[in-house]
């Protein structure tokens, strides 16, 4: 599919690249300008941030854990359409001066982002840790 001459799964590459940057970055006032106001965070298992100020206040948190060095990248991605909804799959993994960290480094996402009126992609839904919560 074709948005203004970009290809739809582009774009949305180029979104969650710029939101690796800015979490690597710690730029989280950029960072909330690819969330949608009602946005969910899965932070951890068992824990959901709820909106762009406890999201923010979250990515401030998982900086601190991390000693203010991690690096988000994006493996292999299954991006789903439907109308103004897509579904991302992706191999998410990251990178730490961190090694010690009780969860997993190497996740299976998911996100789901919504085109807002203006024609923008936001991100709704943000779960690093895909299907894994599951029987947590």
């Amino acid at each position: 599919m074709m948005i203004g001459g970009i290809h739809l799964e582009q774009q949305l590459k180029d979104i969650i690249s710029a939101c690796d940057l800015a979490i690597q970055n710690e730029d989280f006032d950029t960072l909330m300008n690819y969330y949608s106001e009602d946005a969910v965070l899965v932070v951890k298992p068992g824990m959901i941030a709820r909106g762009k100020e406890e999201i923010k206040k979250a990515f401030i948190t998982i900086a601190n854990y991390f000693n203010h060095h991690i690096v988000p990248t994006q493996g292999e991605m299954i991006l789903l359409e439907a109308g103004d909804t897509v579904l991302v799959l992706s191999q998410t993994l990251l990178d730490s001066d961190k090694k010690d960290s009780e969860y997993a480094m190497e996740r299976r996402a998911t996100y789901v982002f919504k085109k807002n009126a203006q024609g923008e992609w936001l991100c709704v839904i943000d779960n690093s840790y895909g299907t894994d919560l599951i029987g947590v």
